[in-house]
C-alpha cells in the first residue's frame, strides 16, 4: 500500500452480552463484551486508519447506540445500522436517525436475511419497498446473504441500478467443506452490476479452524478477477474473526491471498481502502477528522 493512503476496515462490530441478548453469540471464545478499547489497540498494530462499524442485531437502538459510539470516536468513518424494510414508515425512521447531530455517520443499513425462513425474502414486495426508501435517502444497503440467496440477491440488484449493494463476507461460500462450483457459477452472475460491490470479510471464519491462505486463495482470486480491486473492499469482521485467527493476521492472510495477481499498488490502495471510502461515501468524515491522509 502506497505511503499515507487511508486504510478502512469496512466490517467491524461490537457487542455486550451485558447490555442486550444476542441470539447467535453461542461460541465462548467470542461469548464477552467487545468494544473500543479492544479494538483500537489492534487498529494501531495493523496500520488502520478507520473502520466501518456495523449492526449485529435488528434493533432501532443498537443503531442508535452505534452512531452515537461512532460520533465519539473518529476513527469509526460510518455505520451500517439496522431498520425494518417492511415498515411502512421507513422513511420517517430514516429521517429520525439522521436528524441528530451524529446522523451523518449512518452510511448504510442491513438485515440478517441468511435468518430469514424465506430464501426469496429479498424479493418480497414490501421489502422492495423498503429498498426504493433506502435509495431515496441515498443509502447503501448491506447483503448478508449465503449462496443459495444470490439468485434472488442477483435480480434485486437489477431492478435498483440507482441503489449501492455491498454483499458481506463474499456470500459466506462454505469454505471448510470445499463448496466452490455454486458460489462460483452464483457470482459470476453479478458480473455486469456496477452498483454490486463485495467485502473481502469473514472468508477465513468460513475456512474454518486451521484455515490457511491456501483455503481462501481460490474465494478471493476469483473475486479479484470477476470484479475488479475498485468492487472489491478489505473487512475484518472482527471479533467474529476471532474464531479463526487474530486481527493482524486476519489482515496479513488476505494480503497474502493476493500474492501473484499482479495488483499495481493503486489496486491494493482500493481494497485496502478506496473502495470503501467511495462505496460508503466517508471522505468527509476522513476529513473532518484529519484521517484523510
Amino acid at each position: 500500500m502506497t505511503d499515507h493512503a487511508p486504510v478502512i476496515d469496512s466490517h467491524q462490530h461490537f457487542w455486550n452480552p451485558a447490555d442486550r441478548t444476542y441470539p447467535w453469540l453461542q461460541d465462548p471464545r467470542i461469548n464477552r463484551a467487545f468494544g473500543l478499547d479492544d479494538l483500537k489497540p489492534l487498529l494501531d498494530e495493523a496500520g488502520v486508519t478507520a473502520t466501518v462499524l456495523v449492526q449485529t442485531l435488528p434493533e432501532l437502538d443498537e443503531t442508535r447506540d452505534l452512531l452515537k459510539i461512532a460520533a465519539d470516536h473518529p476513527f469509526i468513518a460510518g455505520v451500517v445500522g439496522w431498520a425494518d424494510l417492511t415498515d411502512p414508515q421507513l422513511g420517517t425512521v430514516l429521517d429520525e436517525l439522521r436528524s441528530g447531530d451524529n446522523g451523518s455517520l449512518l452510511v448504510g443499513l442491513r438485515h440478517q436475511v441468511e435468518d430469514e425462513e424465506d430464501d426469496a425474502w429479498l424479493g418480497r414486495e414490501d421489502v422492495q419497498l423498503g429498498l426504493h426508501t433506502i435509495a431515496d435517502a441515498g443509502l447503501v444497503y448491506d447483503f448478508l446473504v449465503r449462496p443459495r440467496h444470490l439468485p434472488v440477491a442477483l435480480n434485486v440488484a437489477g431492478d435498483f441500478p440507482h441503489l449501492h449493494f455491498v454483499i458481506d463476507h463474499l456470500a459466506k461460500p462454505d469454505i471448510a467443506n470445499g463448496a466452490f462450483d455454486e458460489w462460483n457459477a452464483a457470482i459470476h452472475e453479478f458480473a455486469g452490476l456496477e452498483n454490486v460491490a463485495w467485502k473481502l470479510s469473514g472468508i477465513l471464519t468460513e475456512a474454518g479452524d486451521g484455515g490457511t491462505v491456501d483455503d481462501i486463495r481460490p474465494y478471493v482470486r476469483t473475486a479479484v478477477e470477476v470484479f475488479g480491486p475498485n468492487r472489491l473492499m478489505f473487512g475484518s469482521d472482527w471479533p467474529v474473526s476471532l474464531l479463526a485467527a487474530d486481527y493482524v493476521t486476519t489482515m496479513r492472510t488476505l494480503r497474502e491471498s493476493l500474492d501473484g495477481l499482479n495488483l499495481s499498488e493503486d489496486d491494493i490502495d482500493a481494497i485496502f481502502g478506496r473502495t470503501a471510502i467511495r462505496w460508503y461515501g466517508l471522505e468527509s468524515r476522513l476529513e473532518a477528522t484529519g484521517l484523510a491522509q
